[in-house]
């Protein structure tokens, strides 16, 4: 199976926000259950299938013959053993500069008159941190504005910030990969998992969220497929022109089939409609989903040769070429 490495994705809450803006009624009125949303949205990703799902990448670090996997991984597509590997590590240039929020400071109603025989600024700053807090300091006057004590820094907004500065220190690149073996997990390896036909001395098999090795330590290369979720755990959606009415027409379907449950009045055009459209938008999804791509149509033809070449040249391959059967004859006489 070939996977899409450039698909979008969009959360539940934005998907949600669209449903509800066409039923804007039924919303004011509290009649949409976010709950039961989430169960249909989960049960269209799997109905959309395994192509739809993020695929991603991960060196792991083997330690007493297991590691834990990722908290997104869904099923494995491949794994490679990393062996010996360059390490370049980098001087403290170009680097990328943070400014992140301490915390706000309180303005007064008008600063308080400052005593220039104490201070006595060229230029009045209008952000001066002393002519704001009322708590003039010339030898340092950004703790005495501010409680964090560390901060040397305070604009115009009211902010005291500090600057962080983040250093990229090293890349490894790996000069040797040994293939693994994967023993047979039907739950969570693909079916079409290259690592479960290599023979390899180095095996694996993955249970309850961990993965094994029969080597006590190393490194371990993992492609696979997360599950639809960003890194704060929230729910993702296909964001797609043609399949976004797949998912929006189904949680207006169960909308329409709560509120019937509740005994809430429906029209029954309303129902017909959904229905109507639901049906065509999921047969549109699907054909879009289940098209093969370039890679995939390229995979099927040279499969499609090999199995015509086996079939009707095969049998040809064990007799000598022309030449060769000229030549035997001119020396033995035989024909």
């Amino acid at each position: 199976m070939s996977y899409n490495y450039t698909l979008k994705y969009r959360t539940f809450e934005q998907l949600l926000v669209d449903v509800k803006g066409d039923f804007k009624k039924y919303d004011l009125q509290d009649l949409i259950s976010d709950q039961d949303m989430i169960k249909v949205t989960k049960k269209i990703n799997y109905d959309l299938g395994l192509k739809i799902n993020m695929t991603k990448e991960v060196v792991l670090e083997v330690e007493k013959g297991r590691v834990k996997l990722p908290n997104d991984f869904y099923t494995l597509n491949f794994a490679l053993m990393c062996g010996t590997y360059e390490t370049k590590s980098y001087l403290p240039q170009g680097t990328h500069i943070e400014e992140r929020i301490i915390d706000p400071v309180v303005y007064q109603q008008a600063p308080p008159p400052v005593n220039l025989g104490e201070c006595e600024p060229d230029v009045v700053d209008p952000c001066d941190p002393c002519l704001q807090c009322g708590n003039p300091c010339c030898d340092d006057p950004c703790q005495s504005c501010s409680s964090n004590t560390v901060s040397c820094s305070l604009n115009c907004k009211g902010e005291t910030v500090q600057l962080f500065q983040v250093l990229k220190s090293e890349t490894r690149t790996y000069s040797t990969l040994q293939p693994i073996r994967i023993l047979d997990n039907a739950m969570d390896v693909e079916c079409d998992c290259p690592n479960l036909y290599w023979e390899s001395p180095f095996t694996a098999w993955i249970k309850d969220g961990w993965i094994y090795t029969n080597f006590k330590t190393g490194k371990l290369y993992i492609n696979y497929q997360g599950l639809m979720e960003d890194a704060d755990g929230n729910l993702l959606v296909l964001d797609h022109d043609m399949i976004n009415e797949y998912y929006e027409y189904a949680l207006k379907r169960r909308i329409l089939e709560n509120l019937i449950m509740d005994d809430v009045p429906v029209s029954p055009g309303k129902i017909q409609l959904i229905e109507g459209r639901h049906r065509e938008a999921r047969v549109y999804a699907l054909s879009i989903v289940n098209t093969p791509n370039y890679s995939e149509l390229k995979k099927v033809w040279k499969k499609n040769r090999k199995a015509q070449y086996n079939k009707y040249y095969r049998m040809f391959s064990s007799y000598p070429a022309p030449e060769s059967r000229r030549a035997f004859s001119s020396d033995n006489r035989m024909f």
